[in-house]
């Protein structure tokens, strides 16, 4: 198959699919409470893609050369009958399905999307330290309950990545307690420096701790060796610990922007198609699958989309690129 290539020649080959734009977090990062309080409005069911729809918008872009799905949201584990998403979407020839979870539902679900087909999990952990935890989740939930869900993953043979998202002076002393947490454990840590999401929510670069500084710091306790990328559309630079002991991550998509192997489109809830994490506006794909287009109609669409694709945001970013409106970053699973 002919690679679907962009303006910049960068193939179409990760697809994001959020299945809600709900979360039972607020992280303050993400879904602040004043933002997303009580009287926010949240999609109705009917406007979400329903599970077939979305696995049959899977299956075309699979036949368009995606070979990773990837489950997002919100929080896709609130979404009811998630496992019957994934054994949908392993019926799909060709592609490996992961799925980014905040942990939170995980350890009782876990053994489930195992048998469903699930293939990898990443779970977001941004700090070891309970308060800080508790804090920065914002509904009081324990960091040992999402422990407590990566062990269950590992249990069901799920691999595991962690993501910590690192803010300067919230919780960036904890960096070097979640390396040695996840050292040896065959779990991949990833650090991702603080980005400015959708809800902007007072987004400065002074907030942002830099993947050199993380890989430092960490340096410093247990030598390292640099793995680096293994593919041009990989997000995280990698390190070896020397002592064998496995391998961390760091995405720096604010000191060294990644954009030019970017191979990830992005469906939000209700299938509208984005292009870039920082789009600021979606094509609209539930349309045309509610009016009855084919297969082959939708596909043409997706190419059209892709093929003027020209986004780089965060090569372009700015102090004032930074402040201009975005979609929100729980709306699209990041």
């Amino acid at each position: 198959m002919e690679p679907l290539l962009d303006t910049l020649g960068r193939p179409l080959e990760t697809l994001r699919l959020s299945i809600t734009d709900r979360c039972n977090f607020r992280c303050v990062y993400c879904m602040p409470k004043e933002v997303f309080g009580r009287d926010h409005v949240f999609l109705e069911r009917k406007e979400l893609l329903s599970l077939e729809e979305l696995a049959r918008v899977a299956g075309v872009f699979a036949g368009l050369g995606v070979r990773t799905l990837r489950v997002t949201g919100g929080e896709p584990l609130v979404r009811r009958n998630v496992e019957h998403l994934i054994e949908l979407l392993d019926e799909i020839p060709g592609v490996g399905i992961a799925l980014t979870t905040n942990g939170a539902l995980l350890e009782e679900k876990a053994e489930a999307l195992a048998q469903a087909g699930l293939d990898r999990v990443t779970v977001s952990l941004d700090s070891l330290d309970d308060a800080t935890f508790r804090a920065l989740n914002d509904v009081d939930f324990p960091v040992q309950k999402v422990l407590d869900g990566i062990d269950a993953a590992a249990a069901a043979g799920l691999p595991v990545k962690v993501n910590a998202v690192v803010k300067r002076g919230t919780n960036d002393d904890g960096v070097v307690a979640l390396a040695e947490r996840f050292r040896g454990t065959g779990h991949v840590l990833r650090f991702i420096e603080y980005m400015d999401v959708g809800h902007s929510n007072g987004w400065r670069l002074d907030d942002v701790v830099p993947a050199a500084e993380i890989v430092r710091r960490i340096g410093a306790v247990w030598p390292l060796e640099p793995v680096g990328r293994e593919r041009p559309d990989e997000t995280a630079t990698r390190w070896r610990y020397a002592d064998g002991a496995g391998e961390f991550g760091v995405i720096a998509s604010v000191t060294e922007p990644f954009c030019g192997g970017c191979s990830r489109a992005r469906l939000s809830a209700e299938g509208r198609l984005y292009t870039c994490l920082f789009a600021l506006r979606g094509h609209d794909l539930r349309a045309p699958l509610r009016l009855g287009c084919s297969d082959e109609e939708l596909a043409e669409e997706v190419r059209s989309v892709w093929s003027r694709r020209t986004d780089r945001y965060s090569e372009l970013r700015t102090a004032e690129t930074a402040a201009q409106p975005k979609v929100e970053m729980s709306y699209i699973g990041g």
